[in-house]
């Protein structure tokens, strides 16, 4: 297996265990394919729930990657933290991004 399919196994697992519900593991794939060798960084590879990190993926994904705009972004930010645990330490990147482009809708831009 490898190490890409390692952390895609990481983060199936973590969703399932944090937030349960359905999956679309083939998106998860694709998001996670999307964020590149940062998921080999610790650091990187997961959010925190500060303002400043939580401004970043409004930033740098939501707006950028999915193309978006409006005044709601940091609402949806907030409710898929609040679901997957604000105090859940290891959020991690590609499962808050899955949640984030199913909440809106933007599975297309996978495709």
């Amino acid at each position: 297996m490898s190490k890409f399919d390692e952390r895609v196994e990481k983060y199936v697992a973590a969703y399932k265990d944090k937030v349960g519900g359905k999956l679309d593991e083939e998106l998860l794939r694709k998001v996670t394919k999307g964020l590149g060798p940062s998921i080999y960084n610790k650091d990187a590879e997961t959010v925190s729930a500060e303002a400043s990190e939580m401004q970043r993926v409004v930033d740098n994904y939501l707006k950028k990657k999915l193309g978006m705009s409006g005044d709601n972004l940091m609402a949806s930010v907030e409710a898929v933290m609040e679901k997957y645990g604000k105090s859940e330490r290891a959020k991690y990147r590609a499962c808050i991004y899955y949640m984030l482009c199913v909440h809106h809708g933007k599975e297309s831009v996978y495709n």
